[in-house]
């Protein structure tokens, strides 16, 4: 391996731990956030509440490492992020949103494990009422990420 291909892995690596750290500080805000936007925000004790905002960040912080492995390897190039920041960062978005939307109906719909306050936005899709605020969480907190992730990248 040469100091080439040394740079390039360092890069790539440096790049995604950014994203990681930027997306688990953002998903953190956005899940204290919205606790009032669920049900257990009216009948869960303060122990119930922190736990399931550190549940919910767990869950946040996979999907989104899933998220970006899965875009580096459907729209990722070798010396990523210098080449294909933008593809990847948008099928990390997509990836990250289409599974919060299942996960979302399988959570409140099918298994009903969590259910929606009357403050959560919804939008009805096939008589399922989605919330709008986890699908926000996936569109705002990852692009913020990855916006971060690129101006680091750029100083650096």
């Amino acid at each position: 391996m040469n100091g080439a291909e040394v740079l390039i892995r360092a890069d790539r690596l440096a790049a995604s731990r950014r994203y990681l750290a930027a997306t688990a500080v953002g998903d953190f805000a956005w899940e204290v956030a919205q606790l009032p936007l669920y049900s257990l925000w009216n009948s869960g004790a303060p122990g119930e509440l922190a736990f399931d905002v550190a549940h919910c960040l767990g869950g946040d912080i996979l999907i989104a490492a899933a998220a970006l492995v899965l875009a580096l390897i459907i729209a990722g190039a070798r010396n990523w992020p210098a080449r294909r920041f933008a593809p990847v960062a948008l099928v990390a978005v997509v990836a990250g949103l289409a599974y919060t939307g299942f996960s979302e109906w399988l959570n409140v719909a099918v298994r009903k494990s969590w259910s929606y306050s009357s403050l959560m936005p919804t939008i009805e899709i096939h008589g399922f009422a989605l919330g709008l605020s986890p699908m926000l969480q996936w569109l705002v907190v990852p692009l913020c990420a990855f916006t971060l992730c690129r101006r680091a990248r750029t100083k650096a």
